[in-house]
């Protein structure tokens, strides 16, 4: 029996030689997935090159693994890892999805609901697969105990083998290496495990071993003009700012698209800037940036969340606000004002459980307009767009385009499917967007009435292979960083304002030139909010005040 055990024992050499060998070649699917799309671009490509490719990384990993593969961290260590990985690689393989400190970002900040929609029966037999047996395998595997000095050795050994199998290749294909890796620069972050590892401690590193920064009032000037607070008296200022998930700009009829997306707005003479950018590819970089005086260019998360925001300048003004909730939260920005969280747990024709449709948002709206005073803002967080679960975002009477992917499994589907699910939740979105237009139109005789719709970031619906959104920004696809973005104002909000509505619509064509950078300025200006730190250059209102 005891000459059984032994026979089926390993030594931590060859355990660590399997799990790289495991990691290189089944794990690390995406990535030759990546380097298939890449090799078809290309004229010529040597057969050895990229017969080589996959012993490089064996030995590239093995040497690392060599590190931390020791008596009582190995198992537990590597089965976390394996599982870990597993996941990553079905979120790379089946949605292109890059696992850069921004991801892990988003991940950390994703609640239960959100989560819940990327669970399919596919998803769970691979992280089953691929993961937990690898991982319970290694678990019950017998690791022969060794001498700390025949230990070493051998890791020394494995090491020296790495080394020469990474230099011998390097001899026979350094250039078409650097030159794949000059051109695709992205690849690196689709390295199972070393992308993801990296980004989660550079994560730690700087949530919680970062020196704390301390909090910093802007805008402590700020005010209300003398003829906005008088108008307050009369008839106040209502603006509704609705903030979209997962919405990108391509697939607005407004915006040109081809497909009747827009068919409710399309009607209510609005006003869609028709080129703007987002602050980044994700919720939680693009929503605290576009709230924040920082622009895309020098923006710093860190920074942004602990400096006032334009909603506190806006508090601080005067206005009366609130926070009106159906995603997976604010991220921060609403800290200092009233919030609302949508009850998604109800079961009812609207909610199912786990999620709510739009609509929701419009319970009580009348009321919650009242409970505000003087010149107010509503701010109503949409969960839009957002994905794999895009037949979860409309009703079944607004499943208007067919077929569609009614699975969160979005992989399974065909690209067609997939068009026609999100290109349906465009359309709810429009029509929920009408909706409040109409409840704003019949408030008219109140208060004057405005509302302005922008996006946090798109989404990629299989272009280049590429799903979902979360890009590294500096490689995403235009299709996650361009997002729609719609201004109504009534009659009576143009006239008080002095607006030139035909003046903002020639502003909205032109290419280039508006971006999440826009907003924090537009609300500041088009709520009449003095301060120093408003910038009229960035307000999309200001050109167009006849006052002006």
């Amino acid at each position: 029996m005891k000459k059984r055990i032994s026979r089926l024992s390993f030594s931590y050499f060859s355990v660590t030689c399997l799990l790289a060998f495991y990691f290189a070649v089944v794990l690390n699917l995406p990535i030759y997935k990546e380097l298939e799309h890449i090799f078809s671009q290309m004229e010529t490509v040597k057969l050895g090159f990229i017969i080589s490719i996959p012993f490089f990384f064996w030995a590239a990993l093995n040497l690392i693994f060599t590190l931390f593969s020791w008596p009582y961290i190995t198992k537990p260590f590597f089965s976390i890892l394996l599982i870990l990985s597993a996941l990553v690689s079905y979120a790379g393989f089946n949605y292109g999805t890059i696992f850069d400190t921004n991801m892990i970002t988003n991940i950390m900040q994703t609640d239960s609901g959100e989560a819940s929609a990327y669970l399919s029966v596919y998803s769970v037999v691979w992280l089953l697969v691929l993961g937990v047996l690898p991982a319970i395998g290694l678990m019950s595997v017998p690791i022969k105990a060794q001498s700390w000095l025949k230990l070493i050795g051998l890791k020394l050994v494995s090491i020296l083998i790495s080394v020469l199998v990474i230099v011998a290749i390097a001899g026979l294909y350094f250039q078409d290496y650097a030159s794949v890796g000059r051109n695709n620069s992205y690849l690196k972050h689709v390295i199972i495990p070393t992308q993801f590892v990296g980004a989660t401690v550079k994560y730690v590193k700087q949530t919680y071993f970062n020196t704390p920064i301390v909090y910093k009032n802007i805008g402590l000037d700020a005010h209300q003009s003398s003829q906005a607070l008088t108008q307050a008296k009369d008839k106040p200022t209502l603006l509704v700012l609705v903030v979209g998930e997962t919405a990108r700009s391509q697939n607005y009829q407004l915006n040109g698209y081809s497909r009747p997306t827009n068919p409710y707005t399309d009607k209510l003479d609005v006003v869609s800037f028709q080129d703007v950018r987002s602050c980044g590819t994700a919720t939680a970089v693009s929503l605290p940036c576009m709230f924040s005086i920082l622009t895309h260019d020098n923006y710093d998360h860190d920074v942004a969340v602990n400096q006032d925001n334009v909603i506190d300048i806006l508090k601080r003004a005067g206005i009366g606000m609130v926070w009106e909730d159906d995603d997976g939260g604010d991220k921060t920005v609403a800290d200092h004002i009233a919030r609302q969280m949508m009850n998604r747990h109800r079961v009812d024709a609207t909610c199912d459980g786990d999620t709510c449709y739009d609509m929701v948002l419009l319970e009580n709206f009348d009321e919650n307009v009242a409970k505000l005073s003087g010149n107010r803002m509503i701010a109503l967080h949409l969960i839009g767009s957002h994905g794999p679960t895009y037949y979860k975002r409309y009703p079944p009477e607004m499943a208007v385009f067919q077929p569609d992917c009614p699975r969160a499994d979005i992989e399974n589907c065909t690209e067609e499917q997939i068009l026609n699910s999100y290109d349906n939740t465009i359309r709810y979105t429009d029509y929920v967007l009408s909706q409040l237009i109409e409840r704003l139109s019949q408030l008219e005789d109140k208060y004057n009435t405005a509302l302005i719709y922008l996006s946090d970031h798109g989404e990629s619906l299989g272009e280049g292979g590429i799903f979902l959104h979360g890009a590294p920004y500096a490689i995403a696809p235009d299709y996650q960083t361009t997002v729609p973005f719609i201004v109504w104002l009534s009659p009576e909000f143009q006239a008080v304002k002095q607006i030139d509505y035909d003046c903002l619509k020639q502003v909205a064509k032109r290419k280039k030139t508006h971006s999440h950078d826009n907003l924090f300025h537009s609300l500041l200006g088009i709520m009449d909010v003095s301060t120093q730190v408003y910038q009229p250059k960035l307000d999309i209102f200001s050109r167009c005040r006849v006052a002006n």
